[in-house]
């Protein structure tokens, strides 16, 4: 039996019977050095080697700056603005949600963590409206996924530290992209909204509303300017921009609104230290794994087979976002990143494709699987918040799931939606 064969049953084995996925990915990645005598020393050099890198140190910093900023209230803030702006139109607070979602993912970087935020904001208020529970489940956990597309992404962090693409050319490449998709889940939301009679909320703000309500965003509003403003002005790095931003969501949370206290902030470290360290766990052994598939050869051997199957690049991406959609069904973005993505990686240089692009797309098709049963880490928190299983919560999401394929193919088939803003601020050249 090739080794292709036993890693990857051996994965899918583990999986079936319920280990985690981080744990399966190990198992394999380990079970092969060992099977096919590749060297004991190998796996703790991998190990080290897997999370060692400077650039990994932006995701819990970020992390961080999203505890933060949700514990200091300014998810509220951030959404009673968007509510007076919108909350008129038909499912205007479905609407507002889409767009709060898209706009907190660009201070969180983490689909989960912008699920329970926003969640607890407008689940609620859109169930007392009369909006169905799962529906309103549905709308926030489509949306959240936003969060790795728009930057900061964590995901754009694991795949800029796994190709060497530029970390900030991919957060500028993933704006336009990430605005289609939200604007494909704000049609969506309005045809059905249309369709079953839920209505606007309140009539639109007066201008006065709208300047205070802004007032008291304005703080949030200006934590992703900060963010990227010192990445594009040549003044941080990602990972420094990062650090940058916890002592900004910590200044905003002491000093200004004065909504952080102790608790608060411990809160905040544990939290951050459980969603890191998951992440770690995964990008460790998930490192281990692929190390495994490219010393054995079956990275080369699965590429060359992708060569054969695809005969250009349009029929190449698409086969990417066909295998990454099915692939969003079992596997976590990270795990799918690794695990797979070093297959694709070297078939970019046949086809001439262009590898912020292609992550960027990429990265859109691992948002898709962040709402697809049964490994749909958005719709679980979700699915939490409303006390309802998650197969009961999917019944809503196949209409998002659908206008996000739409998307996808929108950004794979124009590429300048991806590349326009990274090439026009010249910090990357194809």
């Amino acid at each position: 039996m090739s080794p292709a064969l036993i890693l990857f049953g051996l994965f899918i084995l583990l999986i079936v019977i319920g280990a985690p996925i981080g744990t399966a990915i190990g198992v394999a990645g380990v079970f092969g050095i060992l099977r096919y005598d590749l060297g004991v020393t190998m796996i703790a050099k991998n190990f080290i080697a897997g999370i060692a890198k400077f650039p990994l140190i932006a995701i819990p910093f970020f992390v961080l700056e999203g505890e933060l900023l949700a514990k200091g209230g300014l998810a509220k803030k951030i959404s009673d603005f968007i509510i007076i702006l919108v909350g008129r139109a038909r499912g205007g607070l479905a609407i507002a949600a889409v767009a709060t979602a898209a706009f907190w993912g660009s201070i969180s970087g983490s689909g989960p963590a912008t699920a329970a935020a926003i969640g607890l904001i407008f689940i609620p208020s859109m169930i007392e409206q009369g909006y169905l529970d799962t529906f309103a489940a549905s709308v926030v956990a489509a949306s959240s996924g936003l969060a790795i597309i728009i930057p900061p992404s964590i995901a754009f962090i694991v795949y800029g530290n796994i190709t060497g693409v530029s970390i900030g050319a991919l957060f500028l490449g993933g704006i336009l992209p990430g605005l289609v998709m939200m604007g494909f889940f704000m049609i969506i939301t309005y045809i059905i909204s249309r369709k079953r009679n839920y209505r606007g909320i309140r009539e639109r703000g007066s201008l006065k509303e709208i300047w205070n309500a802004f007032k008291e965003a304005i703080w949030a509003i200006l934590a992703p300017v900060i963010i990227l403003g010192s990445i594009y002005a040549g003044i941080a790095t990602p990972t420094e921009s990062a650090v940058i931003s916890v002592f900004y969501s910590l200044f905003v949370g002491l000093f200004v609104y004065k909504s952080l206290g102790r608790k608060e902030i411990i809160d905040s470290l544990i939290g951050t230290a459980v969603t890191s360290a998951v992440v770690m766990f995964v990008v460790t052994f998930a490192g281990i794994f692929s190390v495994t598939e490219a010393t054995l050869g079956i990275i080369d051997a699965a590429g060359n087979f992708v060569i054969s199957v695809a005969k250009s690049p349009i029929a190449f991406l698409l086969l990417v976002d066909l295998v990454l959609f099915i692939a969003g069904f079992f596997l976590d973005a990270i795990s799918i990143l690794y695990v797979i993505m070093p297959i694709f990686l070297p078939v970019l240089q046949a086809f001439k494709i262009d590898p912020l692009f292609f992550g960027v797309v990429a990265t859109v098709a691992l948002a898709i699987g962040q709402i697809t049963p049964p490994v749909a880490v958005n719709l679980y928190v979700v699915s939490n918040l409303i006390k309802k299983p998650l197969d009961e919560t999917s019944k809503e999401i196949w209409p998002f799931v659908a206008f996000a394929i739409i998307g996808l193919l929108l950004i794979t088939f124009v590429p300048k939606l991806s590349l326009l803003i990274p090439i026009a601020s010249k910090l990357y050249t194809p």
